[in-house]
């Protein structure tokens, strides 16, 4: 669009602090032997158990992907002779309920040879968070955009132009504590914390004449 008359261009920007949606931990199974059909067996038997905690879990357990298995030889330094074998599959699980996160997490991590990372905290690709900061972002561009008219006696009268300059928002992490309950089954702590939404766009009105006077 060819811009007829005096112009402004600004910058809109929007950020905001969510609370975050999902959280996703990995949990891992491994397994070690001088036989490859007895790690094989014991990683089966492991694995088998992670999914039985998992299965239990529901609805707390939104999504699970089983995303590496790892068969591999230990050999001594001076060849090839096999001394071990070592296995491991891991499990990525996605939580929507975080009041059973921190529960879940210490049952998985209680288990034989099983490790246990994470969360990671997200928001959903869909979340609404995110079309609420497009929203202020242009709000704010449109409220600059009259603040310099204003300061040169015009008004905005139309948009020519209007473009996405957002960032991506930033993944955050969780802080965790264990705290003992009297001695009994021990207790873990999760801090969700809160995912920063940014958005920014470029825009450029057309301004009534200046009075410059």
């Amino acid at each position: 669009m060819v811009a007829d008359g005096p112009v402004v261009q600004v910058r809109g920007e929007a950020y905001r602090e969510v609370p975050p949606e999902l959280a996703r931990f990995t949990v891992t199974a491994t397994a070690r032997d001088r036989d490859r059909e007895a790690t094989l067996t014991r990683l089966a038997e492991r694995a088998a158990a992670v999914r039985v905690l998992l299965d239990g879990s529901e609805p707390t357990v939104a999504r699970r992907e089983t995303g590496d298995l790892r068969v591999r030889p230990e050999t001594r330094r001076s060849g090839e002779r096999v001394v071990a074998w070592h296995g491991s599959v891991t499990t990525t699980v996605t939580v929507t309920d975080f009041t059973a996160l921190g529960e879940l997490m210490l049952r998985l991590a209680d288990q034989d040879q099983v490790e246990v990372a994470g969360p990671w905290w997200e928001l959903r690709p869909d979340s609404p968070a995110y079309r609420e900061a497009r929203h202020a972002a242009i709000g704010d561009a449109l409220l600059r955009a009259r603040e310099y008219a204003e300061a040169l006696g015009a008004r905005v009268t139309a948009l020519i132009e209007l473009a996405d300059a957002g960032p991506a928002d930033r993944p955050m992490f969780a802080r965790a504590a264990f705290a003992g309950a009297g001695g009994g089954a021990p207790e873990l702590e999760l801090d969700p914390q809160p995912q920063t939404v940014q958005a920014a766009v470029q825009a450029r009105f057309t301004i009534s004449e200046p009075v410059l006077d």
